[in-house]
């Protein structure tokens, strides 16, 4: 991130021995996130809803949950199967923000290059949480604990 930006961006990736379109499923229903999302353990009592479609574009996913876990809404603003989704993110609790977050599947052999990335604007909340950790040390983690799953997931033979 350069200083003095207004925005920040955290990525990661990831090599998974699947195909796109398996990858692709997982993501673009919500339902399935539960499987390997990183937060889905922050707290097992959260509440979840679901409306709008039921996979792709316009799927949409609120959660309420402990401190860890917070509060806050995606939906699902693009999905163009089996090669990218694009999701607003918002969150209300802890704090206030609003945030793009995308995959990127590209074909790689018999394998799938997975991009997860998150751009946010640097609200007076994140700069000062920043002056402690930058937001890509904060976040990051998660994303490779979440593509870890994520690759547990799509590699394992279906039932």
């Amino acid at each position: 991130m350069a200083k003095g930006s207004d925005t920040y961006t955290v990525e990661r990736t990831a090599m998974m021995a699947a195909e796109p379109q398996r990858v692709y499923d997982q993501l673009a229903d919500f339902h399935q996130w539960m499987k390997w999302s990183p937060w889905e353990d922050l707290d097992p009592h959260q509440q979840r809803t679901f409306t709008g479609a039921a996979y792709g574009t316009g799927a949409a996913y609120a959660w309420s949950g402990n401190r860890k876990a917070g509060r806050g809404r995606m939906e699902i603003t693009d999905a163009t199967p089996p090669s990218a989704i694009r999701i607003a993110l918002t969150f209300n609790k802890p704090f206030k923000s609003s945030n793009s977050t995308a995959f990127r599947l590209e074909p790689h052999g018999t394998g799938t290059h997975v991009t997860w990335t998150m751009t946010g604007p640097h609200s007076t909340m994140t700069k000062v949480m920043g002056v402690f950790k930058s937001m890509d040390a904060m976040v990051g983690p998660d994303f490779e604990r979440g593509l870890a799953r994520l690759k547990a997931v799509v590699e394992t033979p279906a039932a």
